[in-house]
């Protein structure tokens, strides 16, 4: 009886135009190809992208996309977003692909790492990304190295580990979680800190990306109700900081969703520490400048401030006896 021939299944490089499928490429209208559906990361028109543009303009696209047959005759993205919009803006027409027949999950799992490569990854971007690995990685019955049969095993799926115990579910996120983050060099808790930024409004999940506010602070912000949110995103951009005294007060208050935005403002400037000071009052000399003549002194100058903030001082005396 002829033994079976072993099946060979190709890694992430080598689906993503290793030599050794490179006569599986195929040149693909790009008309027929579209974005993976809800596709993490995003597509910026920089100035990576104006050397990538035109380094097809002039060699070509060195390296195959990556796609899958769709149920209409097209293809769906799985790796090469920007090397497709890239071609575009040089003027191409077709792009050399790699086709596979996958399912959902093994194209996300596919899409997500092949993204793990690129330099700079914004915190929504490894945030949703990451999300959305674990959740096809919890559909396929995740593996994990766990021996005992009460925790989820090799061959566990989600439905399955969702009937033990809260423990064993709990550890089984967790595992998820750290296989989940390996490929971006994550610990479980450091991916669950970055799956928890999905649940920020976009508005502060932008101040994340641009670094107004800390992944800490987005993650400690992300378990508030929306409407909080909202608030706390309009306080740190009308006074230019947000401080985490300021969540952990928050976090303090147990009806906090039931608090008006007045309440969660007071609470907010109530836990800013006292401004230190020595006693000093500094005046720019420019600002100065426009009151007194150029050559007066520092002490002439001294004098007159002095002598005016007594005036303001009885001023403000005699009209608090009056009411």
């Amino acid at each position: 009886m002829a033994k079976r021939e072993k099946i060979h299944f190709e890694s992430v490089d080598q689906l993503l135009g290793a030599p050794t499928i490179k006569d599986g490429t195929e040149e693909i209208r790009m008309d027929k190809i579209h974005a993976f559906k809800d596709h993490p990361f995003k597509v910026i028109d920089d100035e990576k992208m104006e050397e990538l543009v035109e380094s097809i303009r002039n060699n070509g696209v060195l390296s195959p996309v990556l796609v899958r047959p769709d149920h209409d005759g097209g293809y769906e993205m799985i790796s090469g977003h920007r090397r497709m919009h890239a071609a575009k803006l040089a003027g191409l027409e077709t792009l050399p692909a790699i086709v596979k027949e996958m399912d959902i999950d093994e194209a996300t799992i596919i899409m997500v790492d092949s993204n793990v490569q690129r330099e700079e990854i914004l915190p929504s971007e490894r945030a949703f990304s990451l999300k959305m690995k674990m959740k096809s990685m919890r559909r396929q019955g995740a593996r994990t190295d766990l021996a005992s049969s009460t925790e989820c095993d090799r061959s566990t799926s989600r439905t399955e580990c969702e009937k033990t115990e809260a423990s064993s579910r709990t550890e089984c996120d967790r595992l998820s979680a750290d296989i989940a983050g390996q490929s971006f060099g994550l610990r479980a808790r450091q991916v669950q800190k970055y799956v928890r930024l999905t649940e920020l409004i976009p508005e502060l999940l932008q101040m994340v990306d641009d670094k107004s506010i800390s992944v800490n602070i987005g993650y400690e912000v992300s378990a508030f109700d929306k409407d909080v949110q909202r608030w706390i995103f309009e306080y740190r951009s009308d006074n230019g900081f947000l401080k985490m005294e300021q969540i952990e007060a928050l976090k303090e208050q147990k009806n906090l969703e039931n608090l008006t935005q007045y309440t969660v403002i007071r609470i907010m400037n109530d836990a800013l520490p006292e401004p230190k000071t020595n006693g000093k009052v500094v005046l720019p000399a420019k600002r100065l400048n426009k009151f007194f003549p150029s050559h007066m002194s520092s002490k002439e100058r001294t004098d007159i401030i002095i002598d005016l903030l007594t005036k303001w001082k009885q001023e403000q005396e005699d009209s608090n006896d009056e009411a």
